[in-house]
């Protein structure tokens, strides 16, 4: 095995992963991830003692502890291509010695759970209620560029989609990929929906917003609202999920994706208070991680 080049895997001059400017020793095994920066305080705060601060761009990362439980929390910005830098530099900095940039002979698996916002896609998910990610769809292309083991009941979602809601659009390629099965039980509660979340490339044309620009599926609110593949529904849409789900398996890592619902596209209804919304799914989250 050869070490991997200096052009594949930036490193800075302290030998820490080049976006993250993280060292193996300043990651905890459960890794909390949001998009806004500005959320990572609002999850550190709850710890008792906080060990690292970093930041770089939009990346922001604390660890602590809570309790004996040590996590780290991180944002990632918005979007899937940032969740391809994010995912891919935390499994390098725990499994590729980054000074000799080998790849360790015994690979360290991390848990890693989502806390974002995102919206309903059924008309029974109220808005400020949460929901747990079973399957990640995703309608952006990042998946496409790498190649992820596939169960039957993901390619036939993936398939069924294709057939019920893109139909003659054929420039869009989705992949489906599920959940970490024990972060899914964890997190199995009467208050949180399951389901499918989709997982878009962009905030406007690709949730079925107009404001002045056609879009190529007019009628997509509606097709993933009345998209069915057995007893399992659409829930949800956001713009992480799937890249996360992806991106987590193929390095062997477990992943569960959380929203905060803070829109109802079906209702045409927005959150009262989406702050405390998502503060309402910190403290879930922190008190199911540590009990």
């Amino acid at each position: 095995m050869k070490p991997i080049p200096e052009s594949e895997l930036i490193l800075n001059a302290d030998k820490s992963v080049y976006h993250l400017q993280l060292h193996v020793h300043e990651i905890a095994d459960t890794i909390i991830t949001v998009g806004d920066p500005d959320r990572v305080k609002e999850v550190s705060k709850h710890f008792d003692k906080i060990e690292v601060k970093k930041q770089n761009r939009e990346f922001v990362t604390h660890t602590g502890r809570i309790g004996k439980k040590r996590i780290t929390v991180i944002s990632t910005g918005i979007g899937p291509d940032n969740i391809d830098i994010v995912l891919t530099e935390l499994d390098a900095a725990v499994n590729v010695d980054l000074k000799t940039r080998m790849i360790k002979a015994k690979k360290k698996s991390l848990q890693i759970i989502r806390i974002g916002t995102s919206g309903a896609l059924q008309s029974e998910i109220p808005v400020d209620s949460f929901v747990a990610s079973g399957f990640g769809l995703s309608l952006d292309n990042l998946l496409n560029f790498y190649r992820p083991k596939l169960s039957a009941i993901e390619k036939n979602i993936a398939l069924e989609f294709s057939n019920q809601v893109l139909k003659t659009e054929s420039k869009i390629h989705p992949t489906v990929i599920s959940s970490s099965p024990n972060l899914l039980k964890l997190f199995s509660d009467k208050n949180i929906s399951q389901g499918i979340t989709v997982t878009c490339p962009g905030f406007y044309g690709p949730q079925g917003r107009v404001v002045r620009n056609k879009l190529a599926l007019p009628n997509l609110i509606n097709d993933l609202n009345k998209f069915q593949f057995r007893n399992t529904r659409i829930t949800n849409f956001e713009m992480e999920t799937a890249a996360i789900y992806g991106m987590a398996r193929m390095m062997g890592h477990d992943a569960l994706s959380l929203s905060a619902i803070v829109a109802n596209r079906v209702l045409k209804q927005f959150s009262k208070n989406g702050h405390k919304a998502v503060q309402n799914l910190i403290n879930l989250t922190l008190e199911k991680l540590c009990s």
